[in-house]
């Protein structure tokens, strides 16, 4: 009888069962997990973002490289990096806003936002308040991309401390896989018992019921991935949770709150153009000075302009680029959402615009286009529109947090004024492009766009986030006034920062 006559030993029989059964059980969540995502890909409804964290060596990337060969990764995007140069020149959150992905697709993240904190808690670049405030804001972020469509799925990777030794020791004498087993595992290998008590102190602070946590222990690639699959499969496969209607508070009452209802209606006399221009021409110089040493000492800029239709914004932002170099600013101008952004959470594409360190960025209409006429006009629901007031207050509070300038001014006018403005354009050729039907329609909203203006005042203004309401019946006054307010606070900047 030859070896190949001889029957099978039983235990080999059942092995050779259990792997097939194993294999068709694989292949089945493979068939699924493909199924779910192209049905997620073609709805559009939501995207889902993976987050693998934890202890080293626990098979993170080689999960998540099998994983990406089995998705249709057109519609994937994987994300394992260090901040480049480019985003430590911007506030933090920044790197990460510009990863989320589109509706439709999944976004995996090795580490991300939760390996940032847990490593440099680890290694004391984080102090304990810096580590608690860094938890407060991945709290927020992860609260405002739920309630944006984006699904989270959080896995933790445990792994014993003994364990952890064994399969170290076992990869460095692997001359294939040796690589894996370098001075940065081994320096996290040091660090287990701190690492697991970070670990669990960042998983408690940051449960949340849109964001909950999934903790797996170490096991073989094959099995690991199975699980990552079958958590992956079991978020996309469940019903999307509605958004929670929340009412941010207000903030703390500061003095000088500004109020449409309260505004000085005193009627000053138009200023002369003589007198107009000299002033201008002072406020301008002071202000190519001021943004020379801006640039000097890498402070970044936010201007944000908002302000009644044909209040003058374009003017009053033309007499403040007329000071500045060129090559340092550069001005957004914001509008309807286009396809790209209507795919991504509504904080997006003010996040993406956001200057580097030094630079200048001036918003004509910005983020408060939420609050302002996506409220009156229906655009946006009532609970994305009074959830927007502290999504806005915590992304200006990176922009300060960061070191950076925040300027808010409001260009108001009276009803009258704009009235007369208006028949002026419509009777001006080279100005008639600039007078809608919307800005006709807005008008007959007008008490509506009065209320909405003072609760942004009430909900909004903040330290280093103050509003300027700027009376703007007369244009020159205006313009200069702008001027001086934005010379004012690049200059307490300036003082701060000696």
């Amino acid at each position: 009888m030859t070896c190949a006559d001889r029957p099978l030993p039983p235990a080999w029989g059942s092995w050779a069962r259990r792997k097939k059964e194993d294999d068709m059980k694989t292949d089945t969540l493979r068939y699924r997990l493909l199924d779910a995502q192209l049905s997620l890909a073609r709805e559009k409804e939501r995207s889902v973002i993976l987050l693998l964290t934890g202890h080293a060596v626990t098979h993170k990337g080689q999960v998540v490289n099998r994983l990406n060969h089995w998705l249709e990764n057109r519609h994937t995007e994987v994300h394992a990096l260090g901040p480049s140069s480019e985003e430590q020149s911007r506030p933090y959150w920044w790197r990460y806003w510009r990863r989320i992905p589109d509706r439709g697709r999944i976004g995996i993240f090795i580490h991300g936002w939760y390996g940032d904190a847990l490593f440099a808690r680890a290694e004391r670049r984080l102090s304990a308040g810096a580590f608690h405030d860094r938890l407060e804001q991945i709290r927020h972020f992860e609260a405002e991309l739920a309630a944006e469509g984006v699904v989270l799925l959080k896995l933790w990777n445990d792994i014993g401390r003994r364990e952890q030794r064994h399969h170290l020791v076992e990869l460095q004498q692997d001359p294939d896989r040796s690589w894996q087993a370098g001075p940065t595992e081994w320096q996290r290998h040091g660090q287990h018992a701190i690492i697991e008590a970070i670990g669990k102190t960042l998983r408690d602070d940051t449960e949340a019921p849109h964001a909950p946590w999934q903790r797996l222990s170490f096991r073989e690639p094959g099995e690991q991935l199975s699980r990552v699959g079958r958590a992956l499969l079991d978020v996309m496969e469940a019903p999307p949770d509605p958004p929670a209607t929340t009412l941010a508070a207000l903030p703390d009452e500061l003095p000088g709150v500004p109020s449409l209802r309260r505004a000085d209606a005193a009627v000053e006399e138009r200023l002369d153009k003589a007198a107009y221009r000299e002033d201008l021409a002072r406020g301008q110089a002071r202000l190519a000075r001021n943004a020379r040493e801006i640039a000097r000492r890498r402070i970044p800029v936010v201007i944000a302009f908002e302000g009644h239709d044909a209040a003058g914004k374009g003017g009053s932002i033309h007499r403040v680029t007329a000071a500045l170099d060129a090559r340092q600013y550069r001005v957004h101008r914001i509008g309807a959402p286009s396809d790209e952004e209507l795919a991504l959470p509504w904080g997006w594409r003010f996040w993406r615009r956001l200057p580097v360190d030094g630079r200048i960025a001036i918003f004509d209409r910005s983020w408060y286009g939420r609050v302002l006429v996506e409220r009156v006009e229906k655009l946006a629901s009532k609970a994305e529109w009074q959830r927007a007031y502290g999504e806005i207050r915590h992304f200006e509070q990176q922009l300060l947090e960061h070191g950076g300038v925040l300027i808010k001014v409001f260009l108001a006018i009276e009803k009258d004024e704009q009235l007369r403005r208006f028949e002026a354009r419509a009777d001006t050729p080279h100005k008639r492009h600039k007078l809608t039907d919307e800005d006709w329609r807005n008008r007959e909203r007008w008490d509506d766009y009065q209320r909405a203006i003072d609760e942004m005042f009430a909900r909004t203004h903040a330290p280093g986030a103050e509003w300027s309401l700027v009376a703007c019946d007369d244009k020159r006054r205006a313009r200069l006034a702008v001027l001086e307010h934005v010379n004012e606070r690049l200059e307490a900047r300036l003082a701060s920062a000696v």
